[in-house]
């Protein structure tokens, strides 16, 4: 049972498993239960949802999920790929940071974001589950294993994470610094308490060739159009860390601010 806006990476995982599927509206609890309700017969059932949603920014309504799933002896799975590192007081994600420890069964997470930025991830659960992923998850049965370096330096950032995180506070500034600034320049921005930030363009060729400009002036971000998002929502994700400084940010508003005059967009 999968929300709408799940990431690609999910929606292949349940074409792969061959598993029947139902979607509920995104972040639509009361769809949700619906979905519930209409698979009562099924065996078994397994909640699927993004911690933090990656073109939005925007965080799943744990609380409340993991409450359905109690109450329908369902499952819950939550991808926290987008969250890892610097949600949650101590830094574990979105289910540190909704209070739902202990409630949700396999929290997957990948070491390519605020981990080392490097490639590779993990699945963490409930033993039985983990061993019989061990047994049965082909993927993992055929592919090879991470190399040295890679886990070498994932171990690193874990214990760097434990030690005390600065970077998440810092990370924090820097979002909220970010988005402050945009929408003082009148930029419509995704409401959002994450370090996406997606900058609403609308039009699909504008956000191609403004994300091509702001390359040009020094700025990596990424324009998204349909299907990545539904047609009419082009945007640019801006996804911020704590490397940042207020100088770094300041320069990436100006420029947004430049090119999007240029381009008739402000």
């Amino acid at each position: 049972i999968s929300d709408e806006l799940n990431h690609a990476s999910i929606i292949d995982g349940i074409r792969l498993c061959k598993a029947k599927r139902l979607r509920y509206k995104h972040s639509d609890i009361e769809s949700l239960k619906q979905a519930l309700e209409e698979s009562q017969d099924a065996r078994r059932r397994l909640i699927a949802t993004d911690g933090v949603f990656s073109m939005d920014g925007d965080i799943a309504k744990l609380k409340e999920i993991c409450a359905l799933a109690k109450e329908y002896d369902a499952l819950v799975m939550v991808d926290d790929s987008h969250a890892t590192g610097y949600l949650g007081s101590n830094g574990r994600g979105t289910v540190e940071l909704c209070n739902v420890e202990g409630q949700v069964d396999l929290i997957t997470t990948t070491f390519g974001k605020a981990c080392g930025g490097a490639s590779g991830g993990c699945i963490s659960g409930n033993q039985l589950l983990i061993d019989l992923y061990r047994q049965r998850a082909r993927p993992y049965l055929f592919s090879n294993t991470l190399a040295p370096a890679i886990c070498g330096g994932t171990l690193k950032v874990l214990d760097l994470l434990e030690s005390g995180n600065p970077f998440k506070d810092i990370t924090m500034r820097n979002a909220r610094y970010f988005r402050s600034k945009m929408q003082a320049e009148g930029f419509d921005l995704v409401q959002g308490e994450t370090a996406i930030v997606p900058v609403m363009i609308y039009d699909e060729p504008k956000a191609v060739l403004m994300a091509e400009k702001l390359l040009s002036l020094g700025i990596y971000v990424i324009g998204f159009c349909y299907p990545v998002v539904p047609k009419g929502k082009a945007r640019i994700r801006v996804q911020l860390s704590a490397t940042h400084t207020l100088e770094d940010i300041d320069r990436a508003v100006e420029a947004f601010k430049s090119v999007a005059k240029e381009m008739n967009i402000l």
